[in-house]
């Protein structure tokens, strides 16, 4: 007779994310065959990872073929007191497309783009004026390499 053994296959969540990285629309029967589990169970796994905040899924956009030339992260600086008035003037701003805060040379990263660079311009000189902003330092992005 035959005898029937019962294997459980985990999958373990950073096997997962790594082949999301590499293609986050691989079909889930794909990804089933690949980790040898039924499509539910990779269904109901991301379902989990996206509930959990693990994972979330967003578009990268080639902003130059719409033809918008000029990206730019620019490095601000404000007066302790303001930095949380500019961080919501920034997140209302229709031009940021990424705000961070961070440590090292700048308190704020902004990801910015332009169509030409009279905007960049004067989105810079926007910036320069605000009286609770002390420093303004854009980097013009030339390629992007990963």
């Amino acid at each position: 007779m035959f005898e029937f053994i019962n294997i459980m296959v985990r999958i373990s969540d950073e096997d997962l994310i790594k082949e999301l990285e590499k293609n986050s629309r691989i079909p889930f029967t794909e990804l089933a065959e690949k980790f040898k589990v039924s499509e539910a169970a990779i269904r109901k796994r991301i379902k989990k990872l996206l509930r959990n905040g693990i994972i979330k899924f967003s578009l990268d956009i080639n902003y130059k073929e719409l033809g918008y030339d000029y990206t730019a992260i620019i490095g601000i600086d404000t007066l302790p007191e303001h930095l949380m008035k500019v961080i919501e003037m920034l997140k209302e701003d229709k031009e940021v497309k990424e705000l961070y805060s961070s440590t090292g040379d700048h308190m704020l990263l902004v990801k910015v783009v332009f169509k030409t660079s009279d905007g960049l311009n004067r989105f810079v000189k926007k910036l320069e004026k605000n009286k609770m902003i002390t420093k303004v330092c854009p980097a013009i992005i030339v390629e992007r390499l990963k």
